[in-house]
C-alpha cells in the first residue's frame, strides 16, 4: 500500500531537518572545541594548530565520538545520535546514515581551508628569497625524502621481516612533509619570511612533488600494474613544467590581475578574483596529475607581486581562520590513540615497529637540515624540525595502504603512530627551539 503524499512530504521534511541539524551541529562542535583548546595553547605559549589537533582527538574516535570520519569505521557516540534523533524525529539508524552520507561535504569544506592556507603561504612568500634558497631547498627536500624512505624500508625488511611491498609503502609514507602544518606553525611564530622559513616551504613543496612520484610508483606496483618508466617521467616533467610556469607567471601575470581587479566595482571583488585564480591553479595541477594543494601554493606565488597583495591577505585570513580550523580538527578526529595502549597484546608489535618508524622519521628529516651548503648563517635545527610533520600527507598514504589491504594491523598502527608523533612533536619542538628569541625581521630580497 503506497504512502499518502502528505506522509511522504512530512518524512522528507524530517530528513531535511536531520541533515541540517547534523551539518550545523558538526560546525558547532568543531569551532567550540577548537577555540577552547586554541585559547589554552596560547596561554601555554604553544602554536594554536596544536590545540586544533588536540580538539580533534578529544571529539573524534579517540575521545567523545562526536565527529567520526566514516573511513575509521568507528560509531558515533550515542548521546549525539539520540539527541539528533529526538530533535529531528527520525530513528538513530537514519541519523547515522545521514551522517555518513553528508560527511564528504564537511571534508570538502576542510579542503577549502587547506587550499586557502597554502594560497596565503604562497602569497606571503618572498619570491626572490624563495628562488635564492632554491638550491638549499632542493637539497633539503631530496635528503628529507631519500633518508626516511631508504632507512624505513630497509629496517622493516631486515629487522622486522616485513614483505617488500608493505615495507616500501611504509617507507613512502615517511617521505612527504605536511606543508599545511609547517606553513601554519611558521606563520604563527613569525618565521615564515626568514631564510629558514623559505627553505622549509620550498623544500616542502618539492617534497610534495617527490612524494607524488613515489606514491604513483608504489600504487602502480601494489595494484599489480606494470612498473614502466614512461608514466613516472611524465609525472616528473609535468611537475617541473607546472612549477616553472608558476614562477614565470609570478613575474608576468600580476599586472594583468591588477588591471582586471581595478575594473571590478561590486563588493567582494578582491576575494572573488583571488579565489578564481586559486581555483584555476588547483584545477590545472589536478588536471595534469599533480596534487591540488601544490596548485594552491602556486596561485599564491603568482599573486605575490600584485599591488593588491595586502588587500588579498586581509580578505583571505578570515577564511583561513574558519576553514583551516576545520581541516586540522578533522586530522585529529581520525587519530585512533587506542593503538598506544601497551596492555593490549595486539598493540605491542605495532608499538615496537612504531618506535622504529618514528625514530627514522625524525632523524631523516632532522638530518636534512644539515644537508645543504649556505654562506648565510641559518638555524639548521629549525629547518630540520620544520620538515618533520607528516600530517595529512601521511594520513593520505596510510588511508591508501589500508584501502588496498597492503598493511597488517601492526604496520597500520605503526604508521599511524609515526604520523601522530611527528605531527604533534614539530610544533612543540619549534616553539621550544625558538623560545626567547626575538621575532626575526623580514629579510630583504
Amino acid at each position: 500500500m503506497p504512502f499518502p503524499p502528505l506522509l511522504i512530504e512530512i518524512g522528507n521534511h524530517q530528513m531535511e531537518v536531520a541533515e541540517t541539524l547534523i551539518a550545523v551541529g558538526r560546525f558547532l562542535v568543531i569551532f567550540v572545541a577548537a577555540r577552547a583548546l586554541a585559547e589554552l595553547m596560547v596561554r601555554l605559549q604553544l602554536p594554536t594548530i596544536l590545540g586544533e589537533l588536540v580538539a580533534g582527538v578529544l571529539i573524534g574516535v579517540s575521545g567523545l565520538h562526536l565527529i567520526v570520519p566514516p573511513e575509521t569505521h568507528a560509531q558515533l557516540g550515542n548521546f549525539g545520535v539520540n539527541l539528533l534523533s529526538s530533535l529531528a524525529e527520525v530513528s538513530p539508524e537514519q541519523v547515522r546514515e545521514i551522517y555518513a552520507e553528508t560527511f564528504p561535504n564537511l571534508a570538502a569544506v576542510s579542503q577549502i581551508g587547506l587550499y586557502a592556507l597554502l594560497f596565503l603561504t604562497g602569497l606571503e612568500s618572498e619570491l626572490d628569497e624563495l628562488v635564492a634558497v632554491g638550491m638549499q631547498a632542493t637539497t633539503v627536500a631530496v635528503t628529507g625524502v631519500v633518508l626516511p624512505f631508504a632507512l624505513g624500508t630497509a629496517g622493516l625488511l631486515y629487522f622486522f621481516h616485513v614483505p617488500l611491498i608493505p615495507a616500501v609503502f611504509a617507507g613512502a609514507a615517511m617521505t612527504a612533509t605536511s606543508i599545511g602544518i609547517t606553513a601554519s606553525v611558521f606563520g604563527e611564530l613569525k618565521y615564515l619570511k626568514t631564510r629558514e622559513g623559505q627553505t622549509v616551504i620550498g623544500a616542502a613543496v618539492l617534497d610534495d612533488i617527490l612524494g607524488i612520484v613515489i606514491l604513483a610508483v608504489v600504487v602502480a606496483v601494489a595494484g599489480g600494474g606494470t612498473l614502466s618508466i614512461g608514466p613516472i617521467l611524465k609525472l616528473v616533467v609535468a611537475a617541473g613544467v607546472f612549477v616553472a610556469a608558476a614562477l614565470f607567471l609570478s613575474r608576468t601575470a600580476a599586472p594583468l590581475f591588477d588591471w582586471v581587479l581595478d575594473q571590478l566595482k561590486a563588493p567582494g571583488e578582491v576575494v572573488v578574483a583571488s579565489f578564481v585564480v586559486l581555483s584555476l591553479s588547483c584545477f590545472a595541477a589536478q588536471a595534469i596529475g599533480l596534487e591540488a594543494a601544490l596548485g594552491a601554493f602556486a596561485a599564491g606565488l603568482i599573486l605575490s607581486s600584485s599591488k593588491h597583495t595586502h588587500a588579498i591577505q586581509e580578505t583571505v585570513k578570515p577564511l583561513v581562520a574558519l576553514f583551516a580550523t576545520i581541516f586540522f580538527v578533522l586530522i585529529g578526529t581520525g587519530m585512533d590513540l587506542s593503538v598506544l595502549n601497551p596492555m593490549n597484546p595486539d598493540n605491542r608489535e605495532g608499538l615496537i615497529v612504531a618506535a622504529f618508524l618514528l625514530t627514522v622519521a625524525i632523524i631523516g628529516k632532522l638530518a636534512s637540515g644539515w644537508s645543504y651548503f649556505s654562506k648565510e648563517k641559518t638555524n639548521r635545527l629549525v629547518v630540520g624540525i620544520g620538515m618533520m610533520p607528516r600530517g595529512e600527507v601521511g594520513l593520505i598514504f596510510l588511508g591508501l595502504g589500508t584501502q588496498a589491504g597492503l598493511l597488517t594491523p601492526a604496520l597500520d598502527a605503526a604508521i599511524l603512530l609515526m604520523v601522530i608523533g611527528t605531527t604533534f612533536l614539530a610544533p612543540i619542538l619549534l616553539r621550544f627551539v625558538l623560545a626567547g628569541k626575538p621575532e626575526p625581521a623580514e629579510q630583504p630580497a
